[in-house]
């Protein structure tokens, strides 16, 4: 383990100064990588906050262009960047703001033989196919999943281990199968700030389940209300007939 470097402390001062990270957790996140599938109003704020806090690496996944009605909420997006490939403009953002950050974008969609290299999945799709793939990854390959999704109001946030722990539930113990009618948003809409809200809240799950500070969503769902401003935790259990974690 290499020291951290004069820049690095005054760079990650903040954080250094926490007993929860302190010195030792600036280090897990420079040592750390993740991989984000979508780049998009919940992948970008997300990846932009890893970044600041010293994540080591990053790989992106989207095959997406830069559309002006991402601007609504992509707020890593400006109005020189459209028609321009999602992840190219997204690694450039995260490595003006962090010059020691590796970051790898894949300009295609994840698939089902896709291989990730990151310590930890983070779901930031916006279609249950993914989300799926991407938890029977995490589950088969021992590795932690972050998963979030936003809907007109109204935001979720979990964090499943169950490749890492017994009894430990998966996504698909939450969601078993595809519902028959999806809302997607740009069918129903989305508050921009809530997008925001669910991205830095996925990257803030990240950053506990890396440097062990505090408890984490852990088979459990963070549920927010953008229009009260309330939120609240739902406990999950694993299922018996889970296709992916069952016993």
């Amino acid at each position: 383990m290499m020291a951290l470097t004069r820049e690095e402390l005054d760079r990650h001062a903040r954080h250094i100064m926490l007993k929860e990270i302190g010195g030792p957790g600036v280090q897990a996140l420079k040592e750390a990588s993740v991989s984000i599938v979508g780049a998009g109003a919940l992948g970008g704020p997300c990846a932009m906050y890893l970044a600041a806090a010293g994540i080591g690496a990053v790989e992106l996944w989207d095959d997406d262009k830069v559309e002006l009605s991402n601007l609504q909420r992509q707020v890593q997006f400006t109005e020189a960047d459209i028609g321009k490939a999602k992840v190219d403009v997204l690694a450039a953002r995260l490595e003006a703001m962090n010059g020691r950050l590796q970051v790898e974008p894949r300009a295609e969609r994840f698939g089902a033989h896709t291989p990730l290299s990151g310590d930890v999945l983070i779901d930031a799709s916006d279609n249950y196919p993914t989300r799926f793939l991407l938890n029977a990854a995490a589950h088969r390959t021992g590795r932690r999943l972050v998963s979030g999704a936003a809907s007109r109001w109204s935001g979720q946030v979990s964090l499943f281990e169950s490749g890492l722990f017994e009894d430990s539930p998966c996504y698909q113990c939450f969601v078993p199968e595809e519902p028959p009618e999806v809302e997607a948003c740009e069918d129903v809409g989305v508050v921009g700030p809530v997008t925001g809200l669910v991205a830095a809240r996925m990257a803030l799950e990240a950053i506990k389940a890396i440097t062990g500070a505090g408890p984490v969503l852990s088979g459990a769902i963070w549920i927010l209300d953008g229009l009260t401003g309330e939120g609240r935790t739902v406990r999950l259990r694993q299922a018996a007939d889970c296709p992916i974690c069952g016993t």
